[in-house]
């Protein structure tokens, strides 16, 4: 074993090490559409008084955490997106109208006079104060309704930061009048964090008159204090300084709240009495509500379809390259490890297409040993004195630039996902990241220890039949008796890929294309019903029930799928029960409510995607390749699109999200077979620079059919398992993806290098120039040998 060997297998033996600790010590982070649960995503709109920016829309959050936090909800996550929209996750909860009821109220701020504390009645019949009233649990906030016992126009009674119970006089500033807020370390005086409020000219006279009559009550008494409350909470109850005299009161500009703070505290304090004064109207523009059978389905789906693909893979590049097919297969496992780990180290979020990206990056994972080994079987039939090791680390030289080349547009395309897509589709493209440098890591480290051990063996090097690379392949060898001219005629597969596009088009215009609700705008709702109920039924139904514009059509088994425009979340509830008195019990399993402002945004992107993703592989092709095969390349990927969407056209199936995430990372697939190809016409003109190009180019795509054949194998087993096994819900992004694949294996061969040859005879630029080899210059000379020199030395 050599000393970079060594290096490896321990590099490889210390990842798979952390990487099974990772997997043992820590859960994966589950999306609500893997969990069940609400997600939203809310628009801050421009108030009279504030304008929707980051600032403004960040104290709108804290006050809506404060809200969601009161519904109980288990470990919600509020996030702002962007400038103006705030992303919020309430795992669990199926019914969202009270959350939507809670977060579409405007912020109420006000500020009240206290009166003492509360009054309750204990078991003696007697008066006293103390905290909670009985029958209310600990924790649980006392009721907002005044005393019946108080005066009339008395305010709520509510605990204050320790829990106890409060009355509250009426409400004698409100939010409005709120100028600023805002934290400070007082290290003049020593009060440590602090926070000062400034009010408007108005309010500054109606605080300083609060404040006045508070200090007209005795130090540490409760009535000396002043409540600020939001949202029917005390977020702080502060004392009147001593030093304030009777009717004096505080002027605006010198109020400070002070206390033990912390500085996250009285940031937090100062943000919400901030945006209680600044409330930003919000709209619900995305609401998606997923029911916890369906994510646990689409796991227990993706599992198996993961398990059974993979095997299948594994045995399928166990049979072809024998010996280091199965060391390869190995390597599969420990990339699926390692990937994994990653994604649970890193704190990813795991959605339903970021799991699919997962099953699918297994397939895709296979790449790099089928060009290693390909390249390896070449090296070894064209130098049969070699050694196996020489071989296989030729094959490894040799296979680095597609290697590269082929990975860094996956990662392209899985960053365009990250950056551009929505929702969901962020994690197809994290996961889809995350795979594409583990299979690399799993490829050229830890395969590469394993074959290279074995290659050692004198078992291996001497039984051909075992290594698996010592023959060239039953492929390989057909096509190299055959030799058959493919490309003699290109412009014979470019009128065959015209055809393609030309119907793929008359079914975009004849059967249109069915976008989906996350492109329209509108509401879809998934419902499971008890009893079985037909499509005409449930329509009829729904008509009686004044939803006469509803689309019903069937989904999964027995599930009816209902498709609405606009429609809040009082008339889904309306809606459930009008099937609820057909179907039985109904229990809804998905809804997606999309807005049409979000809507018109998210076609608007997914186009700007799409421009993008072909501006970014030709401007990188461009850079690696000679400018004709960068458009030939583009060319090929953009025939592609068509005929993908051309296909789901015809077959009437939906154009969404997830349907996006398909289609780019068929882009990355069909640049990554493109640069496969050119990379070797690259190196065989090279080296035959008179030979005609489209000879050059014939024998580059009959190298490189093996390759491109056992990769697209690998691919198509993970992705028949996907559409078989996945369920609905990854249904159609597996058939887009199978689709996709077989489309862009041919286009990368019969379109791209047809139109690379028809540029190339108008290209005036020279054939590729040879690379040098390794250490040699060109300013050296070889010393002349004497004729009767034979170069032997002793």
């Amino acid at each position: 074993m050599t000393r970079a060997t060594t290096v490896r297998a321990v590099l490889a033996a210390a990842v798979l090490l952390v990487s099974v600790l990772i997997t043992l010590t820590m859960s994966p982070r589950l999306g609500l559409d893997l969990q069940g649960g609400t997600r939203m995503v809310l628009q801050a709109k421009d108030s009279d008084t504030a304008k929707a920016d980051r600032d403004s829309t960040d104290r709108t959050l804290e006050v809506l955490r404060q809200r969601i936090d009161s519904l109980g909800v288990a470990e919600p996550t509020l996030t702002r997106s962007g400038e103006d929209r705030i992303i919020v996750e309430l795992p669990d909860v199926q019914d969202p109208r009270k959350a939507a009821e809670v977060i579409g109220r405007t912020a109420q701020l006000s500020f009240h006079a206290v009166q003492g504390p509360a009054a309750t009645q204990n078991s003696d019949g007697a008066d006293s104060e103390s905290g909670p009233r009985p029958g209310t649990e600990p924790g649980s906030r006392p009721g907002t309704e005044p005393d019946p016992g108080r005066s009339p126009g008395a305010g709520p009674t509510l605990p204050d930061e320790q829990g106890r119970a409060l009355d509250l006089g009426p409400v004698r500033l409100s939010g409005a009048g709120v100028k600023d807020a805002t934290a400070a370390f007082d290290t003049q005086q020593g009060a440590g964090w602090t926070v000062s409020l400034d009010f408007h000219k108005a309010a500054g006279r109606d605080w300083t008159r609060l404040t006045g009559e508070a200090a007209c009550h005795p130090v540490q008494d409760d009535r000396r204090r002043v409540a600020i409350v939001l949202d029917q909470q005390i977020i702080s109850s502060p004392q009147v300084s001593p030093s304030v005299g009777c009717n004096a009161g505080l002027p605006s500009g010198s109020t400070q709240i002070t206390g033990s703070f912390s500085a996250d505290e009285a940031r937090e304090l100062a943000l919400l009495i901030k945006g209680g004064a600044l409330p930003l109207p919000v709209e619900i523009v995305e609401q998606r509500t997923v029911g916890p059978t369906l994510g646990a389905a689409a796991i227990d789906a993706s599992a198996r379809a993961a398990l059974i693909g993979a095997a299948a893979t594994a045995l399928f590049i166990t049979v072809v390259y024998r010996l280091f097919g199965a060391l390869a297969a190995v390597a599969l496992a420990a990339y699926g490890l390692i990937s994994y780990a990653a994604l649970v180290a890193l704190g990813v979020t795991l959605t339903l297409p970021g799991l699919a990206g997962f099953v699918l990056a297994i397939g895709m994972a296979v790449d790099a040993n089928v060009l290693v080994f390909e390249r390896a079987r070449e090296e070894h039939t064209q130098h049969p004195g070699r050694s196996l090791r020489s071989s296989l680390t030729a094959g490894f030289r040799g296979a680095w630039s597609a290697v590269a080349d082929s990975n860094v547009t996956t990662l392209i395309a899985a960053g365009l996902l990250f950056f551009l897509g929505s929702g969901p589709v962020k994690g197809f493209g994290v996961t889809l990241a995350i795979g594409v440098l583990a299979s690399m890591f799993s490829a050229l480290v830890i395969a590469r220890a394993l074959t290279e051990t074995a290659a050692g063996s004198r078992f291996v090097s001497d039984y051909r039949g075992v290594n698996g690379i010592s023959g060239p392949g039953r492929v390989r060898t057909w096509l190299t008796r055959r030799n058959p001219q493919l490309m003699r005629s290109p412009r014979r597969w470019l009128l065959i890929s015209s055809a393609l596009v030309a119907v793929a088009v008359l079914g975009i215009l004849v059967r249109g294309v069915n976008l989906g609700v996350e492109f329209t705008g509108g509401r879809l709702v998934e419902y499971s019903t008890s009893r079985p109920v037909d499509v005409e039924r449930a329509r009829t139904a729904l008509a009686g029930a004044g939803f006469g514009d509803a689309e019903v059509t069937t989904a999964g088994a027995g599930d009816l799928s209902v498709r609405t425009g606009k429609l809040d979340n009082d008339g889904e509830h309306a809606l459930r029960a009008a099937l609820a008195a057909e179907g039985g019990k109904t229990t809804k399993v998905r809804d997606e409510l999309i807005g049409p402002s979000l809507g018109d945004e998210l076609r608007r992107n997914a186009l700007i995607a799409l421009g993008i993703a072909v501006l970014v592989q030709l401007a990188y092709l461009a850079v690696r390749f000679r400018w004709t095969f960068a458009v030939a390349s583009v060319g090929a990927l953009v025939h592609d699109v068509i005929v993908l969407v051309g296909a789901f056209a015809w077959l009437g199936r939906t154009i969404d999200g997830i349907f996006l995430a398909a289609l780019l990372t068929v882009i990355g697939y069909s640049v990554n077979d493109s640069v496969v190809v050119f990379d070797r016409v690259r190196e065989l003109w090279a080296k035959a620079r008179r030979q005609p190009v489209a000879e050059v180019a014939n024998r580059a795509v009959l190298q490189t059919v093996p390759r491109t054949l056992n990769t697209g194998m690998g691919a198509l087993f993970i992705l028949t398992a996907l559409a078989v096994l996945g369920g609905d819900s990854l249904a159609d992004f597996a058939l887009a993806l199978l689709i996709g694949i077989c489309v862009g294996t041919y286009s990368s061969v019969m379109t791209a290098v047809p139109a690379a040859l028809v540029l190339e005879r108008s290209s005036k630029a020279p054939p590729p120039a040879r690379k040098r080899a390794p250490g040699r210059r060109s300013g050296t000379r070889t010393a002349r040998r004497d004729p009767l020199d034979n170069g032997a030395r002793v």
